[in-house]
């Protein structure tokens, strides 16, 4: 009623707005009918992560004009982009010099190749930074004061070991042992169970149902239910998932710590993995 007898016009912005995702979808649904009704004096300004919102989660919007709305994508940042706000950043805090230059390239380049998520990045520089601070301070308690004038910097093997930190577990990159072939099955199945959906928990019993599926199509052995477990023990020590245990383990929740963008983008580079994930759930 608001929406149609307000005297201003109402502009209504929702962050986040996959967040409203239901079963029958009966609220997202009424929120975009809104600005249609007749005599609505409303501007709808909807923010999500999902890029096919409209079309996977509501699909009916497409059957009339009027509630059709107006997409408007906004690509990652870009390498150039990261570099740009992070010293940006750091010229606000006059401290441009405690990172060099081709670190920050390096961090940039990095985050830019998984997702562009570049709160991602300032995450990295600021752990590093910390990490230089830390280093300096137990040189002190040690009595190892640098004679030097130079005040320390924020290097590529700060960074390093960071980002190795970040993504520790997933990164295919450091050899093919890097993370056996059945916990990447595990975590791939976690992957397509968890994607694009708001609720990120599975049981336990459905993540081994999907993966022993996942396997069986490509006449893969899998593991019994006890030495899922131990796969799923491993997974977790390694920062990629979360298990909440209940009294029955298979009915125990699990869920993705890592963001999707980022677990696909460490497991693609094995042509097994990459051909799960691009089948989708549908086929399994």
């Amino acid at each position: 009623k608001r929406v149609t007898t307000a005297k201003r016009m109402i502009l209504l912005v929702l962050d986040e707005v996959d967040q409203l995702d239901t079963r029958t979808q009966h609220v997202l649904y009424s929120i975009f009918e809104w600005p249609s009704l007749h005599n609505s004096h409303l501007i709808l300004i909807s923010i999500a992560n999902a890029l096919d919102l409209t079309d996977r989660m509501l699909p009916r919007l497409q059957a009339h004009p009027h509630t059709c709305p107006d997409l408007l994508q906004f690509n990652p940042y870009t390498k150039d982009d990261i570099i740009a706000i992070i010293e940006d950043r750091l010229g606000q805090t006059h401290s441009s010099s405690v990172i060099d230059p081709m670190v920050i390239q390096f961090c940039a380049r990095k985050v830019a190749s998984v997702n562009g998520d570049v709160r991602k990045a300032l995450d990295i520089c600021r752990r590093a930074i910390e990490l230089v601070e830390t280093q300096e301070k137990l040189k002190k308690l040690k009595g190892q004061d640098s004679i030097d004038s130079v005040s320390p910097r924020v290097s590529l093997v700060h960074v390093s070991r960071v980002i190795d930190e970040v993504y520790r577990g997933v990164s295919c990159d450091n050899g093919s042992d890097a993370v056996p072939l059945q916990q990447k099955l595990v975590a791939c199945a976690l992957l397509l169970l968890v994607r694009g959906k708001v609720n990120k928990e599975v049981t336990l019993g459905k993540l081994y149902s999907v993966y022993a599926s996942v396997c069986g199509k490509r006449q893969l052995r899998y593991e019994s239910q006890s030495e899922f477990v131990s796969l799923i023990n491993m997974l977790e020590t390694k920062g990629v998932l979360r298990v909440k245990k209940s009294k029955d383990m298979m009915t125990s929740k699990v869920s993705l710590l890592l963001q999707e963008s980022e677990l696909s983008h460490a497991l693609q580079d094995k042509t097994l993995i990459s051909s799960v994930l691009q089948t989708g759930l549908s086929s399994q």
